[in-house]
């Protein structure tokens, strides 16, 4: 099984007998699975142990790395946080959704069928260039010809950015994917309806199997879609799939910062009349010269006002 499989059901005497018999203190792992305030952890033994964080606040995310040692209660506690190189996540001005940890890549997945959100995939897009990760754009349900055409014209000006486009139809073959994998931290990120369960169980063949166990753990199934799982194929890359997203909140980036993750935008953003400029109704703004001369996407710049509208001054 390539899945790091989920000890949802491991009770404290279990862990105590489990700590005692490895005879550990501090152990270093990788978070596999998060279940609300406890998380599945692979050691860097291979071994999985049930991790709780200390306190009331829950800072993990899939992908994150952390220390672990056994409670009074015998059960495996968060010590430490190691840094990360990246973190994915959403928010609004009231809380933040933490995605992943320590991914390098962002592949976000959209259908012929059902219409998928140009906005939601932009939104995802500047989280992904602010963390500085690669993005790959998947495009499934090709089989499905009757939205194709609409599909690949909403994505043609990502593809003219220089983000790839990936067709396939993940129910036949996914196979197109897998040297996209390689070397990678990847995060599957896209709307409910797109495919991305299809497309996980087309990469790794015993990913069904492994949320049948943690339901079965959890007595319920409402936890295995609620939180990021990591897998790793059989190749070896290693993939967070997290549930579907309805909105990509980016509450906690500065309008500069929304500014610099739209590409197309940077050669422009000195040539400004004004060093303020909003690029809406400002008299001289470079960008809407650049949608003038076809450079810069009439679309993009309307995404771009809509998503800069909520963000920090």
């Amino acid at each position: 099984m390539y899945y790091f499989p989920a000890t949802a059901g491991f009770h404290s005497s279990t862990a105590n007998l489990f700590f005692t018999l490895m005879g550990l203190n501090t152990r270093r792992g990788t978070i596999v699975a998060a279940f609300g305030r406890h998380y599945d952890i692979r050691l860097d033994d291979g071994r999985i142990v049930t991790g709780f964080p200390k306190g009331k606040k829950s800072p993990y995310a899939c992908g994150d790395r952390v220390e672990v040692e056994p409670d009074a209660d015998g059960r495996g506690q968060i010590v430490r946080h190691v840094p990360r190189t990246t973190l994915l996540y959403r928010s609004d001005q009231y809380r933040q959704k933490l995605i992943a940890a320590n991914a390098t890549q962002l592949i976000f997945v959209v259908a012929t069928e059902p219409g998928f959100s140009d906005e939601l995939l932009s939104r995802a897009i500047v989280a992904a260039e602010h963390e500085h990760m690669n993005v790959l754009i998947v495009l499934n349900k090709c089989d499905l010809s009757s939205g194709l055409a609409a599909a690949r014209a909403m994505l043609a000006p990502y593809a003219a950015l220089g983000y790839e486009v990936i067709e396939m139809s993940a129910k036949s073959n996914a196979d197109a994917l897998r040297p996209r994998l390689k070397g990678h931290a990847s995060v599957l990120v896209g709307q409910s309806g797109m495919g991305k369960s299809t497309l996980i169980n087309a990469l790794i063949p015993d990913a069904m199997a492994a949320t049948r166990e943690i339901s079965t753990a959890l007595d319920s199934g409402k936890h295995t879609t609620t939180y990021g799982r990591l897998y790793r194929t059989p190749e070896g890359d290693a993939i967070i799939d997290c549930p579907g997203v309805q909105e990509f909140g980016l509450a906690h980036l500065s309008f500069g910062e929304i500014e610099n993750a739209f590409r197309e935008f940077r050669q422009f953003l000195d040539q400004c009349r004004f060093r303020d400029c909003h690029h809406a109704a400002e008299p001289g703004c470079a960008i809407k010269n650049g949608v003038a001369q076809g450079t810069v996407s009439a679309r993009r710049i309307e995404l771009f006002l809509r998503i800069a509208a909520h963000c920090r001054q």
